[in-house]
C-alpha cells in the first residue's frame, strides 16, 4: 500500500513533456504544471497563441512566477528517492557498516562521516549529499535563466537583422530614385557625376548587405549553441541527486564560455553622398516663419508656404525633434493636437517604412516644397547630402527623431 502511495505520489510531482520531476515548477492558466525549462522549450517552437501542452487548451505566454508548494513536494520526493537509494546495501560502508551520506568533489565518490574524516580523505572538500545536490541544481537553475534571456535577446536581433536586410533592398531603391530626380533638375554636364553616385550608393548596399548576411548567420549559430548548452543543463537537472554530483564537472564554466562574444546587430547606414548645386538651388526659395507653440509643451517653428519655397530649421544638439509640412492650418484644431498617440503612432511607422534616419546628429535641416510638382526634400545643410525626398501626396509630411512613452 505504502509502495502504491509512494508511487502515485511521483507521478503527480513528474512533467508530463520530460517525464521526470518537475524542475522549477509553474502552473499555467488552465492549472496543469511543467517544468519551466520545459514549457519555455515547447513553446519556443509553438505558433501563437500558445497551447498546454497536457489539455491542449490556449494559454497565454508570460513570465509564470515559480510553484513554491510543487518545488518543496518535490523537494521531499526527490529526498525519499535519494534515502532509499542510500538504504541499499551497496551504499553502506564496509568498514565501518555506516550509511554513505557524504560526497568527495576530489574523488566524486560517496562516503561515510568516518571516512570523510579519515586520513585519506581528511585534506578533501566533502559535502552532505542532500545539501550539495539541492545546492547545485539551483546554480544550474539560475544558469538557466540567464541563458535563456540571452536566447530571447539573441532571436529579437536576429528576427531585426533578417526585417532590416528585407527593408533596406526598398529603401536604396527609394534613395537611387531620390538621387535621379535631383540630376534632372541639374545641368547636364553632371550626368556622369550621377553614375558615379549610383555606383558609390549600389556598391555601398552590397556591402551593408553582406555585413547584414554574416550578421545573421552568427546569431543563427549563437542561438543554436545557446539552445544545446540549456538543453544540456536541462538534462543534468533532471538527473538522480547522485548522478548530478558525479556528472557535474565544467558544465557551468562551458555555459558562461557560450555566453561570451554575443554577436550584435549591424546597425547599417547609407552614407550617399552631396548632390552638386543642391543646396545652392533650394537656396534661391525662402519662406517667412514665426514661433508657434503647441499644446502640452511640444515646442515647435511654423512656416507658412504659398508656393515653391525652402527653408532651414536649426535643431540643435537634441534627438527628440520633427520638422514637416501640412497643407492646412491643422495644428489650430482640437481634434489634431501634436502629441496625440495617433499622430506619433502614424509618424513611426512612417519613418521606418520611409527612411533609414541618419544616426548621428542633424544640426540644420533644409527643407523644400516644390509646391507646382508636388515634391517634397530634405537636405542635411551641413553637407548637402538628400536626407529624403518623396511626393508631397499626403496631408502630413515629416520625419525626426521622437522618443515615445
Amino acid at each position: 500500500m505504502d509502495s502504491d502511495f509512494s508511487h502515485a505520489f511521483q507521478k503527480e510531482l513528474a512533467c508530463v513533456i520530460c517525464l521526470n520531476y518537475l524542475v522549477d515548477p509553474v502552473t499555467i492558466c488552465c492549472g496543469h504544471s511543467f517544468c519551466r525549462p520545459c514549457l519555455c522549450l515547447s513553446w519556443e517552437e509553438a505558433q501563437s497563441p500558445a497551447n498546454c501542452p497536457a489539455c491542449r487548451e490556449p494559454s497565454q505566454k508570460k513570465d509564470f512566477k515559480t510553484n513554491i508548494l510543487l518545488k518543496n513536494l518535490v523537494t521531499i520526493a526527490r529526498k525519499a528517492s535519494l534515502w532509499q537509494f542510500l538504504s541499499s546495501e551497496k551504499q553502506i560502508c564496509g568498514t565501518h557498516r555506516q550509511t554513505k551520506k557524504m560526497f568527495c568533489v576530489i574523488d566524486k565518490s560517496l562516503l561515510c562521516l568516518l571516512c570523510s574524516n579519515s586520513q585519506e580523505h581528511g585534506a578533501h572538500k566533502h559535502y552532505p549529499i542532500e545539501e550539495a545536490a539541492e545546492e547545485h541544481r539551483e546554480k544550474l537553475l539560475k544558469q538557466m535563466r540567464i541563458l535563456w534571456k540571452k536566447i530571447q535577446e539573441n532571436q529579437r536581433n536576429l528576427y531585426e537583422e533578417r526585417r532590416t536586410a528585407f527593408l533596406w533592398r526598398g529603401d536604396v531603391v527609394l534613395r537611387a530614385q531620390m538621387i535621379r530626380n535631383e540630376y534632372r533638375k541639374l545641368h547636364p554636364v553632371l550626368h556622369k557625376e550621377e553614375k558615379q553616385h549610383l555606383e558609390r550608393l549600389n556598391k555601398e548596399y552590397q556591402e551593408i548587405f553582406q555585413q547584414l548576411q554574416r550578421s545573421w548567420v552568427k546569431m543563427d549559430q549563437k542561438s543554436k549553441h545557446l539552445k544545446e548548452m540549456y538543453q544540456e543543463l536541462m538534462e543534468m537537472c533532471h538527473k538522480p541527486d547522485v548522478e548530478l554530483l558525479q556528472d557535474l564537472g565544467d558544465i557551468v564554466a562551458r555555459s558562461e564560455s557560450v555566453l561570451l562574444h554575443m554577436p550584435q546587430p549591424v546597425n547599417p547606414e547609407l552614407t550617399a553622398g552631396p548632390i552638386t548645386g543642391l543646396v545652392y538651388r533650394l537656396n534661391r526659395f525662402r519662406g517667412e516663419y514665426s514661433d508657434f507653440l503647441f499644446k502640452y509643451e511640444f515646442a515647435s517653428l511654423m512656416i507658412t508656404f504659398l508656393f515653391g519655397t525652402k527653408n532651414e530649421v536649426d535643431v540643435g544638439q537634441c534627438w527628440n525633434w520633427a520638422v514637416g509640412f501640412c497643407n492646412d492650418s491643422w495644428t489650430m484644431r482640437n481634434d489634431m493636437l501634436v502629441n496625440s498617440k495617433k499622430f506619433f503612432l502614424h509618424f513611426v511607422s512612417r519613418r521606418l517604412l520611409v527612411s533609414s534616419l541618419p544616426h548621428y546628429y542633424l544640426r540644420q535641416i533644409g527643407m523644400f516644397l516644390d509646391y507646382e510638382s508636388g515634391m517634397v526634400s530634405f537636405v542635411n545643410v551641413a553637407n548637402r547630402f538628400l536626407i529624403l525626398k518623396y511626393p508631397y501626396y499626403q496631408k502630413y509630411v515629416y520625419f525626426g527623431h521622437v522618443n515615445l512613452v
